[in-house]
């Protein structure tokens, strides 16, 4: 069986900021924008590994300047066959993209990418599909942290101001947060559906299951039919997940 590089990834973006004269909603026109955004940290990590990979922008000379710490994180993605992320389908990888291409950085090999959110929502209806509601819900080891020290936005605004404590939760924080998004999938992967990467490859799905790697954990449950064959199933006795195995047979056309 053959593993795919799966890497689980977080990133923490810096907040814009503008001229406003008024604290309600209202739009903001580019001439009013003082300060872009940035990346402040990323972490991330290959799944099922310990190593956690974290880089932020404590040490920057200029703040805004997310280049050198991008780098890894590029050459991390430039290996990874499928990235898995909470909500980054929308959100982190767009950003990161975006900052690549300002730095003239090339796109990345490419990967595909399952992203939690996003497999909540299409298979179940919780009443919410946030990474903060679904840990609490589902996992036991890692829920998404609290602010402790620095509640809110402090923590951001501490950042931006060189406060070194604010940095290191900020470093908790973001580490956390992959190492939940890392158990959440493990406990929706059996739910994610057919048109998702399996994350092992096998030539045997009748031995060795394709989404949590078990071998031995395969047991014959009846059939898949399409309009056109019907095919062996099987469910893993470890993860709960359902795979498709050999053909059959043919149904035959109707006259």
């Amino acid at each position: 069986m053959k593993k795919l590089k799966v890497l689980v990834l977080d990133c923490e973006t810096a907040p814009m900021l503008a001229y406003i004269w008024d604290l309600r909603d209202e739009g903001v026109t580019l001439d009013r924008l003082r300060d872009d955004w940035h990346i402040m940290s990323w972490a991330a990590k290959w799944l099922g590994e310990k190593k956690v990979f974290y880089r932020d922008q404590r040490a920057a000379k200029v703040l805004e300047d997310d280049r050198e710490i991008l780098k890894e994180l590029w050459q991390l993605l430039d290996e990874a066959d499928v990235v898995i992320t909470q909500n980054g389908v929308n959100f982190d990888t767009p950003k990161l993209n975006a900052r690549f291409i300002l730095h003239g950085m090339p796109p990345p090999s490419p990967y595909r990418h399952l992203d939690t959110y996003q497999i909540v929502k299409r298979v179940a209806r919780f009443s919410s599909n946030k990474l903060e509601y679904l840990t609490a819900k589902l996992c036991k080891k890692y829920k998404k942290l609290p602010h402790k020290k620095f509640p809110g936005f402090s923590l951001w605004k501490e950042c931006l101001a060189g406060n070194r404590k604010a940095w290191e939760e900020m470093r908790v924080y973001n580490i956390h947060d992959v190492l939940a998004t890392e158990e959440l999938y493990t406990k929706i992967r059996a739910w994610a559906p057919e048109t998702m990467p399996d994350v092992y490859q096998t030539s045997s799905p009748a031995l060795e299951c394709r989404v949590c790697g078990e071998a031995g954990s395969m047991q014959r449950r009846g059939m898949r039919v399409t309009k056109k064959s019907q095919f062996a199933r099987y469910q893993c006795q470890k993860c709960g997940s359902w795979s498709t195995g050999e053909k059959l047979k043919e149904i035959p056309k109707a006259a």
